[in-house]
């Protein structure tokens, strides 16, 4: 029975797209993969649907228009994943700074050991962070402080993006209602299933700046977690969190 799927947005991600297909595909656990590419002029979609004849029926496309942002493609991809009924769904990124191997690791805190939200991890035990330089890792660090301190949320890396969802979470959060569609949109939902008042298990991964392809990280970015993290932190006392 088909009961995982994992989701990856791209932007001109061919140089490291099918190794990262092929990869997915090859794992213990027959995870089904969604890629969500949004306009890729490179021609990312391209290899995807060539590979959909290899992989048939465990490998979906969708495409939209242009570059909509980080979260509007994570809601497109958790609706989907809803409407088709599947029990796990996965956000990863495609560059391998992700290791499609911890998929399985993931799977397993929520599938066997019954949490609700599991994070791939990389500040639960030290700072576990490859070909970064020093100024981007404290940056990160200290982000996910700042982000612990403003909300009280009691995680590590508030803002990973390597996460595995019971769908009862995703049922559960109001999708239309997240407000963020940069990195920040990983800070919500984290939030949101904290004030829901789901499981929650730290993974510790390792993570590995991409060695192929363009980072999509800004300074806009970053300023939309700084300034955003207040604004959803007083907002959260006029809403109720009853998950019943």
């Amino acid at each position: 029975m088909k009961d995982s799927l994992v989701i990856i947005p791209t932007y001109n991600e061919r140089e490291n797209m099918e190794a990262m297909i092929r990869k997915v595909m090859q794992l213990s656990h027959p995870f089904d993969l969604l890629v969500i590419d949004d306009g890729s002029p490179d021609g990312t979609a391209a290899i995807v649907r060539d590979l959909q004849h290899e992989f048939h029926g465990r490998l979906h496309l969708e495409t939209r228009p242009g570059k909509l942002g980080l979260g509007t493609a994570y809601i497109h991809g958790f609706k989907y994943a809803l409407h088709r009924g599947y029990q796990y769904i996965f956000e990863m990124d495609a560059d391998f700074s992700h290791n499609p191997d911890d998929l399985m690791r993931l799977y397993h805190a929520c599938a066997v050991d019954g949490y609700d939200l599991a994070i791939g991890s990389r500040y639960i035990q030290g700072v576990n962070v490859v070909n970064w330089p020093m100024s981007r890792v404290l940056m990160s660090y200290f982000a996910s402080a700042y982000v612990r301190m403003v909300t009280g949320m009691p995680i590590a890396d508030t803002t990973a993006g390597f996460k595995c969802y019971r769908r009862k979470v995703l049922e559960t959060i109001r999708l239309n209602k997240i407000r963020f569609v940069g990195y920040a949109f990983q800070i919500e939902m984290k939030f949101m299933a904290y004030k829901y008042g789901f499981k929650i298990k730290e993974v510790p991964i390792i993570f590995t700046d991409r060695t192929r392809g363009t980072s999509k990280m800004s300074s806009g970015i970053f300023k939309e977690a700084v300034l955003g993290v207040i604004q959803m932190k007083i907002n959260s006392y006029f809403r109720h969190f009853d998950r019943y």
